[in-house]
This record gives C-alpha cells, sequence and structure tokens, in this order.
C-alpha cells in the first residue's frame, strides 16, 4: 500500500484503466457462456429494442449484469412516469424493461393495465379504445405467459382483461369489445358456442379453425372441454369464459403464494357469477345482440363455491355471502323463466342450507314476489304500475323474439305481483290498482 501511496495519481489511473481492459477478454469468454447456458434453458431474451438511446442499445448487446442494472433503473424511472400519468411515454419505456428482463412480470402486469385501462380512455372512438384494450390482452397472452407461464400475476392479470374490462359495462365502449370478441369467435367457433368440434377436427375447415384457436389465441381445445365440464355450460364467445379459463389455467399449472392462489380463485367466482347473469347471448332477427342469464351453469357454479370454501375456509364468511346471493338470483331467474321444478329445488336448497335467506313460512311464490316487491307494502299505486309496465314489457319483447319461455316467467310474475298488491290493499278504493289485462293493453298500444 505504502508503494501505491508513492504513484501519482495519473498514473494511478492508467493502471487501473490497464487492469479493467485486461479483465475485458475474461469477461467476454465468461459472458459468452452465460448466456449460451441462458439460452438452452430458455431463459435468454433475443429480442433487439427499436428506436432506444445509443446507451441503451449498447447496454442490451453487452447483456449480462448490465442488463438487470438497466432495468432497475428503467423501473424506478416508469415508476416516476406512472405517477406522472405520462402512459404513452410510459409504454415505450416498459417495452424495454420487458425485452431486458423478460421475467419481471410486474412490468408486463403494468404495461397490460395501462394499455387497457390508461392509455385506451383516452380515446373517444370505441374502436380506437378496442386497439388498446386488445393489445394489453395480447401482451400478456402472446408474450408475457411466453416468457412467465406459471406467474399467477399474468394469469389473473389476463384473466381480468376479459372479466371486468371486457365482461362488465364500466367502460362506455364494453358493448363494442363484446361484439368484436363474439364476431372473432364466431370465424373460429362457428355458430357452435363449445369447442367440441376442434377437438378432434375432421375436415380441412376444422382443422384450420383448430389452428387458428391454438397458434393466435393460444387457447387449448382439450382444456376449453376440462373447464367447460367443471365450470359450464359456458358460451365461448363471450369474455367470462375466457376468463375462467385462464385464471383456472392459472390454478392448475402454477405454484404462487396462498395470496396469489385466492386471488385467482376469486376472478373464478365473480366471474361466474357474472357468467350466470349475463353469459348467454341472446341474437335477436334484427342482427342485434343482448346478454340474458345462463341458467344451466347453475349447478357448477354452486358447486364451484363449495370447492373453493373447502380450499379457503378462512374466507368461509366472504365466499358465502357471494353463494348466496347467486342462489337467491337462481331461484329468480329460474322461476322467471318458467322453469319452475328447477326453481323450486333450489329454493329448497337454500332454505335447507342458508336458513336466514328465507324468511321463515314463504313459499316459493312469495320468495321471489318479495324479492322484487319488498316497497310494494307502502308504495303508491304508481310506483308499483311501473313495476308492472316493466315486466309486461319484458313479456312482449321475449314473445316476440320467441323467448317462450322468459316471456312465460315475466307474465307469471306480472300476475303474482299484481296479485299481492291488490290482496295487501283490498279494503283501500282509494290506492287500488287497474285489471292487470288493462295495464297490459296500454303497454301495447304505447309501444305499437
Amino acid at each position: 500500500s505504502r508503494r501505491m501511496n508513492r504513484i501519482s495519481p495519473n498514473t494511478r489511473k492508467v493502471l487501473l484503466a490497464l487492469l479493467a481492459a485486461g479483465m475485458l477478454p475474461v469477461l467476454f469468454f465468461t459472458q459468452r457462456g452465460l448466456e449460451g447456458e441462458r439460452e438452452r434453458l430458455g431463459v435468454m431474451m433475443s429480442a433487439e429494442l427499436q428506436n432506444a438511446p445509443p446507451l441503451l442499445a449498447f447496454i442490451t448487446a453487452a447483456g449480462g449484469g448490465f442488463r438487470g442494472v438497466a432495468a432497475n433503473a428503467l423501473w424506478i424511472r416508469a415508476n416516476q412516469l406512472q405517477q406522472e400519468e405520462r402512459y404513452f411515454e410510459l409504454y415505450t419505456l416498459s417495452d424495454w424493461i420487458t425485452k431486458l428482463q423478460p421475467e419481471f412480470s410486474q412490468v408486463w402486469a403494468m404495461q397490460a393495465w395501462n394499455m387497457a385501462w390508461n392509455i385506451s380512455v383516452r380515446f373517444t372512438e370505441p374502436a380506437d379504445r378496442w386497439l388498446w384494450v386488445r393489445s394489453g390482452m395480447e401482451l400478456l397472452r402472446d408474450e408475457g405467459l411466453r416468457y412467465n407461464p406459471h406467474d399467477p400475476l399474468l394469469h389473473r392479470e389476463l384473466a381480468w382483461i376479459f372479466q371486468d374490462k371486457m365482461g362488465k359495462y364500466t367502460d362506455l365502449a364494453h358493448k363494442h369489445y363484446k361484439q368484436q370478441w363474439i364476431m372473432e369467435m364466431y370465424a373460429v367457433l362457428g355458430t357452435n358456442a363449445a369447442p367440441d368440434e376442434l377437438l378432434s377436427p375432421q375436415t380441412d375447415d376444422a382443422r384450420r379453425r383448430a389452428a387458428i384457436l391454438r397458434e393466435k389465441y393460444k387457447l387449448d381445445a382439450a382444456w376449453m372441454k376440462q373447464v367447460d365440464e367443471h365450470y359450464g355450460p359456458l358460451d365461448w364467445r363471450m369474455p367470462e369464459a375466457h376468463a375462467v379459463y385462464w385464471a383456472a389455467l392459472g390454478l392448475s399449472r402454477c405454484k404462487g403464494s396462498a395470496f396469489d392462489m385466492l386471488a385467482l380463485r376469486r376472478v373464478i367466482m365473480q366471474t361466474m357469477q357474472g357468467a350466470f347473469l349475463r353469459g348467454r347471448l341472446v341474437e335477436h332477427p334484427d342482427g342485434r345482440v343482448d346478454f340474458g342469464p345462463n341458467l344451466d351453469m347453475i349447478p357448477n357454479a354452486n358447486r364451484a363455491y363449495d370447492e373453493m370454501i373447502a380450499a379457503e375456509p378462512e374466507q368461509r364468511d366472504y365466499l358465502q355471502r357471494g353463494q348466496k346471493n347467486l342462489l337467491k338470483d337462481a331461484v329468480y331467474h329460474l322461476y322467471t323463466n318458467s322453469r319452475h321444478r328447477e326453481a323450486a329445488y333450489w329454493f329448497n336448497y337454500t332454505r335447507t342450507n342458508f336458513s336466514d335467506v328465507i324468511p321463515a313460512g314463504q313459499d316459493l311464490d312469495q320468495f321471489v314476489v318479495a324479492g322484487i316487491t319488498s316497497e310494494i307494502r307502502d308504495a303508491n299505486p304508481s310506483r308499483v304500475r311501473s313495476l308492472l309496465e316493466g315486466m309486461i314489457v319484458h313479456y312482449l319483447r321475449a314473445r316476440a323474439y320467441g323467448e317462450d319461455d322468459e316471456a312465460n316467467g315475466h307474465a307469471l310474475l306480472a300476475r303474482r305481483v299484481w296479485e299481492f298488491y291488490a290482496t295487501k290493499r283490498a279494503e283501500q278504493s282509494n290506492v287500488q290498482m287497474a285489471p292487470l289485462s288493462e295495464i297490459e293493453r296500454d303497454v301495447q298500444a304505447r309501444l305499437s
């Protein structure tokens, strides 16, 4: 150390520079060996950065530990841009980070979220919004999961785009998203809403569509079938079916924390509730599409709740609240679709297993009517008439479109509500209701 102290600072810098230069060949050959091993293990990212600054391009070419350092620096900057809501700049930055560190799942999730939620709403046209929502979905499905096939976060984020952004009604352009996805699934599945034909395609056209399903949409027809049998039947033209697909796939092949697994189960639970209430595609003769309840999936939806409670016993109270809501809705919708035997079965099932849901002494008719007429006891005639007219409109519309079971169910419900009100107010002439037939004639005249 004394000899080094005698060396002048300039000489010391030269010696250190020569030492560093001498280490470069060692670093080069060591790095080549590491990169070869990474490539053999399938964890090496070969994509090139586009339009990157020269320094970042150099770091990318240098590889190795430099990538991690650069990714960390960019991540810090990305968080700043996120807080400043500068999403378009963040989009480019996040793209660079994913190419530097493809196994950094948080960046894939953040980038997809910003595309689907934050950037999309900067546009007013539904078609422009759909481009960004679709891009976020494809980023996770086609790239993020390619490098992180066992990451529960990315499965959850992908399922969430289908469940919340496309499936729900919170985005003003939600109907456009649904229609676009329905058309794409039509092109692959045909008029069949299930993947059965593509499990063992027998024709050239079926084989072509099976290849599109597998290569473009990254969907496995065999897994679709398993999901359908366990949670469905699902209409695979609807986004809810794909939310369940990706969340269930994450549960089957990921080994995450208890929190990660619970997040995937909750996606399935919430999506199945949505698929039950609006997971049936209704096609009208005039070309419009609407969404109705998928009543056939009630048994599997209820069983899925039981399985989830068994897997997460500490969440029993929370999960059972959702299960109770499902069963109450199931009884109501089965009743109003003239599936009275099934409505009676689930009514008795609910009363047996959840005694706090159905008041003592209520029969099926009273339970359904009370579910929508809790205010009728004290409501004025105009309020009750408004409810009745709404039911009659649903009845007439369903009958016009050939939905006979639904039409009969609404007609029955309107009659039960009218009878309930008329009985309660029989002695009060000032609040008596007009005959139901007269109300129906008025509604028909107004709609004609």
